[in-house]
């Protein structure tokens, strides 16, 4: 089981003065370096026979976000074992010449997972891009192929960020099976694969979205909370079950700018048993599960799974 959760450091006191325990924090950072570890490991293995993992990143224009999310990536493959390559293009790439370099990655023999940094210029239709990218080099397992064989429960790729937070949830040590787990939002990103990898995991799953009546009550409901909305500190303290489960997939800025996501962090900690903190919660576990990707690409290529 991977291992990353620690204890929030003392408790606090309530109005009465009596001593009240807060949530364990859920370290993304260790849980992603124990990926990260084991990926490194096994590609040390394959390396033994001349398999190097390739991975190729695709980015369109200069927006920073996406640079950084480029440069970790890079960072990730150096740090696992990786051969990866950057292709950047400039902010007016037309459609056709960026399919056209997804084919040519297609066809390379030591690239096996392909990904387009998103969102793209307005000029480009995402939906054809991600259809032409070769289902078996889709480590982003956005491609219809690999969302239908998620849906069925026969993968070999899982989206990113869902799988991270599966990985967080199991290191709580909470058993899934028979649990109520409420996920509020339902992007093709998160929201739905995140619903879809609970059930297969045989929780009982509620899918809450902007159209969702009674959404507090529906949240109080859950042993397992998983919040995805892009809302700065949503969900409150009076919206979680005690002792639940709380991942905060959130990503937003606050009214004084600081970083924040989707969950009050400072009123849920003292209701929630497990509790993912932003940042260095969700966020460090997509680019380690992107990494675990690219490897079972390799293996999957070279007929090793």
């Amino acid at each position: 089981m991977l291992s990353g959760v620690s204890p929030y450091p003392g408790g606090v006191e309530d109005w009465k003065g009596c001593f009240i325990m807060a949530a364990n924090i859920i370290d993304g950072k260790a849980v992603s370096a124990q990926v990260k570890a084991a990926v490194a490991a096994e590609t040390a293995e394959l390396a033994e026979k001349g398999i190097i993992p390739g991975l190729a990143v695709v980015i369109v224009g200069d927006d920073p976000a996406s640079r950084v999310y480029v440069n970790n990536k890079k960072k990730a493959c150096a740090a696992v074992g990786f051969h990866s390559e950057e292709y950047a293009l400039p902010a007016d790439t037309s459609e056709e010449q960026l399919l056209a370099l997804v084919e040519r990655l297609n066809q390379k023999p030591d690239i096996n997972g392909i990904l387009v940094q998103l969102p793209l210029q307005e000029q480009i239709d995402e939906h054809k891009v991600i259809a032409a990218i070769s289902p078996e080099k889709d480590v982003d397992a956005f491609h219809a192929a690999n969302v239908g064989k998620i849906m069925i429960g026969d993968f070999d790729f899982l989206p990113c960020t869902p799988s991270g937070c599966m990985d967080l949830i199991h290191s709580t040590g909470v058993e899934i099976t028979g649990k109520n787990c409420v996920v509020i939002g339902r992007s093709n990103i998160v929201g739905k694969p995140m619903a879809m990898l609970l059930l297969h995991e045989s929780g009982t799953v509620t899918i809450c979205h902007s159209k969702t009546k009674n959404l507090k009550e529906i949240c109080k409901t859950a042993d397992i909370l998983v919040v995805a909305i892009g809302k700065a500190k949503f969900v409150t303290g009076d919206m979680i079950k005690p002792g639940a489960v709380v991942i905060d997939v959130g990503m937003d800025r606050d009214e004084n700018g600081k970083l924040c996501g989707d969950v009050d962090f400072e009123s849920a900690k003292d209701v929630a048993g497990f509790i993912t903190p932003v940042p260095g919660g969700v966020g460090p576990m997509t680019i380690a599960t992107l990494m675990r990707n690219t490897l079972t690409a390799a293996k999957v290529q070279h007929n090793l799974k």
